[in-house]
């Protein structure tokens, strides 16, 4: 699922402070090893080859007029796009950067990517899955360069369900790195008829958005935020509001992971990334928060409804969507082995089965789940140095994106602390969204109704759905914590559960 950006400018110092302390805390490098370092610029030098055992041949495809769309000031360019209209469906054009062109099997950039995961990112800077030589250079899909990659070719129908799906190695140039705003400005200024490849993606993303609500998928809009220092001197929050390119943009890379998990369920070889979908409790707490922040939530709307049809409008409406984000649960990767499909096939979110295949220079199993499908498509033995991790990828995924839960948590931590630090001793209305007791000891979760934060407060004996005042009577930026208490002045309890 795409996610959010964050972002710090570089003047507000304490901010950074407190972000190298988190990853000093969570022990995330600052650096990559000299060694690792040496082997990244000697495969650069060394030039692009075809990995052990892979299909040698790699198709020209330098005159597709490919594109890449990613936020401003990105260079780690993973995919270039470029469609065109056949007959009343489409044909996509993806291309996927080719990491394996670059890192040799168990090299020491191998090793430290496996070690890593994925890049890692905070508000101020990211930690990079690879060495910036290649994650940003070489095998980075800049433009105007010629670049090995891994080629998809994806017809769909006239609904925008998916056709054939092929994958090959080719040589591509991509033409011109847009930012959002520059292919939203782009397609804004062109004819619904218009043949240029951003036209059609405009055609394909609500195309394959109106499958997406036909299955009933959850769909994020999620906001990217900038933390700015406000004219009183206080932390506060600004929203970028997503644009509809940035819809249209996420299809291509979900329906390129759709067709990348039929091909390798259908060869009974894989990685598929899966998602149970939200217990009832968790369902009820984000009911229980709606309604406290004043977003209707009918009772005949699952939760992906609610969830797909929710603006970022407003604080209240971004403060639900992230919650939402956070209570999709139990994410993993699941192998396919043996020809025997897995007990956990679909992606709940996407309400289908999908796998990740489109960011190899963020994203370590994608390296391996796309050699896997590049054999398959040529009618080759994928080779063994790919299938032969696939049994460990799930575990040194979880790890890594244990890593990135926990500085997600310590950033959201910090950033609610330095919103609530000038307004302790102040009383604010809340609503007990959920109750947890440990060992003889109650806590409650509370959903503040302006600012929109959630937060922990001790005694969690008040009934889920409670509409209460607490007051702060504590913020520690540097434990990133706030302390909140019942607080009676404030106004009698009141159940807003339904």
């Amino acid at each position: 699922m795409p996610r959010p950006r964050l972002l710090c400018p570089p003047d507000l110092a304490r901010v950074r402070r407190e972000l190298d302390r988190i990853r000093h805390e969570l022990g995330i490098p600052d650096a990559f090893d000299p060694a690792v370092l040496a082997a990244a610029d000697a495969a650069v030098a060394a030039g692009p080859t075809v990995p052990p055992g892979a299909d040698p041949r790699r198709r020209d495809a330098t005159d597709l007029p490919l594109v890449t769309i990613d936020p401003r000031g990105s260079t780690d360019l993973d995919q270039a796009f470029t469609a065109a209209r056949r007959g009343a469906g489409h044909r996509v054009h993806y291309a996927i950067a080719d990491v394996a062109a670059f890192v040799a099997p168990d090299d020491p950039v191998d090793r430290e990517a496996r070690r890593r995961g994925v890049t890692l990112y905070a508000p101020d800077r990211r930690t990079p899955l690879h060495p910036p030589v290649l994650g940003d250079g070489a095998a980075s899909l800049r433009a105007s360069e010629v670049r090995p990659a891994l080629l998809w070719t994806i017809d769909l129908d006239d609904t925008g369900e998916i056709g054939d799906a092929r994958l090959e190695r080719a040589w591509v140039r991509n033409r011109a790195e847009l930012s959002y705003a520059d292919a939203q400005e782009r397609i804004d200024a062109m004819g619904a008829d218009a043949d240029d490849p951003l036209a059609v993606l405009r055609e394909i993303g609500q195309r394959r958005l109106a499958l997406e609500e036909r299955r009933d998928a959850v769909h994020l809009a999620l906001p990217d935020q900038e933390v700015v220092e406000g004219p009183d001197g206080r932390i506060e929050l600004r929203y970028d509001v997503s644009r509809p390119v940035e819809d249209w943009n996420a299809q291509i890379s979900l329906l390129t992971g759709i067709a990348a998990a039929r091909i390798m369920l259908d060869a009974g070889i894989g990685l598929l990334r899966t998602l149970p979908p939200p217990d009832h409790r968790t369902v009820a707490a984000l009911r229980r928060s709606a309604r406290a922040l004043g977003i209707e939530w009918p009772d005949t709307w699952s939760y992906a409804r609610r969830i797909r049809t929710l603006r970022p409008d407003t604080p209240a409406a971004i403060a639900l969507l992230a919650q939402a984000a956070r209570a999709l649960r139990g994410a993993g990767y699941t192998v396919i082995d043996d020809g025997v499909p897995p007990e956990r096939l679909v992606h709940s979110a996407i309400a289908s089965t999908y796998a990740h295949v489109t960011a190899p220079l963020r994203r370590l199993c994608d390296r391996y789940t796309n050699e896997v499908v590049l054999a398959v498509c040529a009618g080759r033995e994928a080779p063994t140095w790919a299938t032969g991790m696939l049994d460990e990828l799930p575990r040194i995924m979880a790890r890594a994106r244990h890593l990135d839960g926990q500085l997600d948590r310590a950033v959201v931590d910090l950033m609610e602390a330095l919103l609530l630090e000038p307004h302790v001793g102040e009383t604010f209305r809340a609503v007990v969204v959920d109750t947890e007791e440990r060992r003889g000891h109650h806590r409650a979760r509370i959903q503040l109704r302006d600012p929109a934060v959630i937060a922990r407060m001790d005694d969690g004996r008040v009934r889920p759905g409670t509409e209460i005042g607490v007051a702060l009577v504590a913020v520690d930026v540097t434990a990133r914590s706030v302390t909140f208490r019942p607080d009676g002045s404030a106004g009698a309890g009141a159940d807003v559960s339904g």
